[in-house]
């Protein structure tokens, strides 16, 4: 059996396995951290009690019972790319329930909705959608991440939660249910952008869209002699994705690092329908290169550009990150600091990156109380990423820390962060801003589907107290 939490915890998980090879694994097994927890972040350590690769939606309900009847906390691992390494657990004891084999695939051809395995990754997303059918749905970009995420086409369809119809998920009784609009709301509303507080989903069922046929795509490479020295790029960079107006077709991202800036832009249409919205007067001159009908060479070119900063290399890193609503863009005097920061800081590092993306567009059009995911008025996110080669010093934290405390104080707002780029060094503030005045709905929730709180990672949603909950209904009352 292994060393487990306690022998009833592996007897029941064998149990279940009966028997199957690669079904279960313990801290005793030799290729244990390598090959079966697998951090992501190796500069933060996890060791969970066991770690398990259910076959089916029965396997997972089973796990969670032995979970429950010997008071383990459980998380889901799917892609497994949290900062924070929480698909493993986010700190030690937990069990994991890695999703790889629930690979799952098939297209309604009356509906085109996908009905999608928990443990399919975006790569495998993109490739079944286009076989069947040359469909497409907004995610992120990286290949080897799980399915979820914003990416350059959430401002033209919606972040890839709001194209989720109807799931299953097993429950912390160890039920398999189904979640949806009309079927157990409240439960699809917390799935919905809090996912690991609340149950392991083992298939989505997607609404899709047919791919698009025209794309534009653009990038600008500048390099300079100090950061300073692109404080106009970025003034007009931000002034353009902060107009409300901004043609949603369009998506792009800026990406400072070590020596100099790139900025990455897709336009869904033809070259002359970009032309017609402005857009390339008032972007930075840059080669522009135009794909016809062809959405997975789009999509590999994204990936690509995203393998540049952080990918499917598991490496010591810090990440920090922002969300900005449009009047917290930054000022050009905050720029200025920002860039000077970049200037006169020891980094600790030759390898990091700080992005800004641009959101909004038509993830601004779902109500913030209609989903989990409260970040609906925001127009830019930030993300600091820096990268320890071989292991990550204190002077890249002190420098990342000091960046993101650098582009806060230039703000007079809080800004916030989207829960997708968790960030362990919030402690007790995590929650609030991740889910903002979502917060105390979904406590309330949690209450209700998971109050021993069995689905625990250092910052997932915990449960309200009685006082706590009648507050959060009456006041929910008073919003409907």
């Amino acid at each position: 059996m292994g060393q487990g939490h306690s022998s009833a915890l592996g007897d029941c998980l064998n149990a279940v396995c009966n028997g199957r090879t690669s079904c279960v694994a313990y801290p005793d097994n030799p290729l244990y951290q390598l090959a079966w927890v697998n951090r992501y972040n190796l500069d933060i350590p996890v060791t969970p009690v066991a770690v398990t690769r259910p076959d089916t939606a029965e396997d997972v309900a089973g796990f969670i019972k032995c979970a429950a009847s010997n008071n383990v906390p459980v998380q889901a691992k799917s892609g497994g790319h949290s900062y924070a390494n929480f698909g493993v657990g986010g700190k030690d004891g937990a069990l994991v329930i890695d999703l790889k084999n629930m690979q799952k695939f098939e297209m309604d051809t009356k509906t085109w909705q996908a009905t999608i395995g928990g443990g399919t990754k975006l790569g495998d997303v993109t490739e079944r959608l286009h076989k069947n059918g040359k469909r497409a749905m907004a995610h992120g970009t990286c290949p080897a991440w799980a399915l979820g995420g914003l990416g350059p086409s959430s401002r033209m369809w919606g972040s890839c939660l709001d194209h989720v119809m109807e799931v299953e998920v097993v429950t912390a009784d160890g039920k398999i249910q189904r979640a949806s609009e009309k079927e157990n709301s409240d439960l699809f509303f917390a799935l919905k952008g809090a996912g690991a507080s609340y149950g392991v989903i083992t298939e989505f069922v997607m609404k899709t869209h047919p791919e698009p046929g025209s794309v534009v795509q653009y990038s600008f490479s500048l390099t300079f002699g100090k950061h300073a020295d692109m404080v106009d790029v970025f003034e007009q960079w931000q002034t353009l994705i902060g107009d409300p107006k901004l043609d949603r077709r369009f998506g792009t991202e800026i990406v400072m690092h070590e020596l100099g800036l790139i900025i990455t832009a897709t336009f869904y249409g033809t070259e002359e329908e970009f032309d017609a919205t402005g857009i390339p007067d008032k972007i930075p001159k840059g080669k522009r290169s135009v794909v016809i009908d062809d959405w997975l060479a789009v999509l590999t070119q994204q990936a690509q550009d995203a393998a540049l900063y952080l990918s499917d290399i598991r490496s010591a890193f810090t990440a920090r990150s922002l969300a900005f609503k449009s009047d917290e863009l930054l000022s050009r005097d905050g720029i200025f600091k920002m860039m000077n920061y970049l200037d006169d800081k020891d980094r600790g590092t030759l390898v990091w990156f700080l992005i800004f993306d641009a959101t909004g567009g038509a993830i601004s059009d779902v109500p913030m109380n209609a989903t989990a995911y409260s970040h609906r008025d925001k127009v830019m996110f930030c993300q600091g990423y820096g990268i320890g080669i071989p292991t990550l010093t204190s002077k890249t934290k002190d420098f990342m820390n000091g960046l993101i405390d650098t582009i806060q104080g230039a703000v007079p707002q809080t800004l916030t962060t989207y829960p997708g780029y968790v960030d362990p060094s919030l402690g007790a503030g995590a929650q609030q801003s991740y889910w903002g005045p979502n917060l105390a709905t979904l406590g309330s929730i949690k209450s209700k589907w998971d109050p021993k709180d069995m689905f625990h990672n250092p910052q997932s949603v915990a449960p309200l107290t009685v006082n706590a909950r009648q507050e959060s209904s009456a006041n929910r009352r008073r919003v409907l």
